[in-house]
């Protein structure tokens, strides 16, 4: 449905989540509070680690991408969906907000005072990115989806939003919903996105990898750099997993120095917030094929 107070949207901003909205891993992000609640082990927060930085500093590609799957079937098998979604509901605002790019904030609001529809696409799990989109302001969520059981994860992946998924999901919502997708945008970091960015008429790398920014300036794409997320302070109960964490981020830094590309410097996030209704329930793109 159309948020209240606006009209139905012919236009829509597409933003990839990860490194776009936010500046860290959202499964990252939300470490610690899975681990207090028992769903993680450190052995469990370690690997996802080592499986993010080789992500981080390699650049994602099929192989890396598809280990990242694996690791989340892996880690939730098993899982209750609703003790899940509490803790997420719960930690979202805490531990995930401080992430979030006030230049990503800034635009969901242009965007919407332009009259679109704001739309964040992302691999993680529908579980994980909803409530993130209701912090951010989003409209509409395309998310992987895990198969569920009894109520629980299996382990099965149902829908797996990567690469040209997220860019059949894009056309399906655009049929859908009316969007003309020339006159749309889709924001991301990554060229593993290179197909929802070719879906659209005004695609804009963030933050982008080296491939990703050769072909932004081959194409002649708008390229931005978002770099005013506030950091978390850890706390002094911070665990081995999550030291793990600290010490890959470490190493991304110094990689990134070695590049002569400095890593961004985080300031207060100021501005607006999400202020917008939360997003509808997330629709339902085809199983990938």
């Amino acid at each position: 449905m159309p948020t209240e107070g606006r009209p139905a949207a012919r236009t829509a901003a597409f933003f990839d989540l990860d490194k776009t909205v936010l500046a860290r891993s959202s499964s990252l992000a939300l470490g610690r509070p899975l681990l207090a609640a028992g769903l993680l082990t450190r052995a469990d927060v370690a690997r996802s680690a080592s499986a993010q930085l080789g992500y981080a500093l390699l650049a994602a590609d099929h192989r890396r991408s598809e280990r990242v799957r694996e690791q989340l079937s892996r880690v939730v098998d098993g899982w209750e969906v609703a003790r899940l979604q509490a803790v997420v509901e719960k930690a979202v605002e805490r531990f995930v907000e401080p992430y979030v790019y006030l230049e990503a904030i800034d635009l969901v609001a242009r965007h919407h005072d332009e009259g679109s529809d704001v739309v964040i696409v992302s691999a993680s799990s529908e579980d994980l990115v909803a409530p993130i989109a209701r912090l951010v302001g989003a409209d509409h969520v395309v998310a992987s989806r895990m198969e569920v059981v009894d109520g629980r994860y299996t382990g099965q992946i149902d829908y797996y939003a990567y690469g040209p998924a997220k860019a059949a999901a894009v056309r399906e919502l655009a049929a859908d919903r009316g969007y003309d997708l020339s006159r749309c945008w889709a924001y991301s970091d990554s060229v593993t996105d290179l197909p929802m960015l070719e879906a659209v008429g005004r695609p804009v790398a963030v933050n982008p990898d080296r491939a990703l920014l050769r072909l932004a300036r081959e194409r002649g794409w708008e390229v931005r750099r978002f770099v005013r997320p506030v950091p978390l302070l850890p706390g002094r109960d911070v665990s081995l997993g999550l030291l793990a964490l600290c010490v890959a981020a470490g190493l991304t830094g110094w990689w990134l120095r070695r590049r002569g590309r400095p890593p961004h410097r985080p300031g207060r996030l100021r501005g607006r917030r999400g202020r917008h209704a939360p997003p509808s329930p997330p629709g339902r793109p085809p199983p990938r094929r």
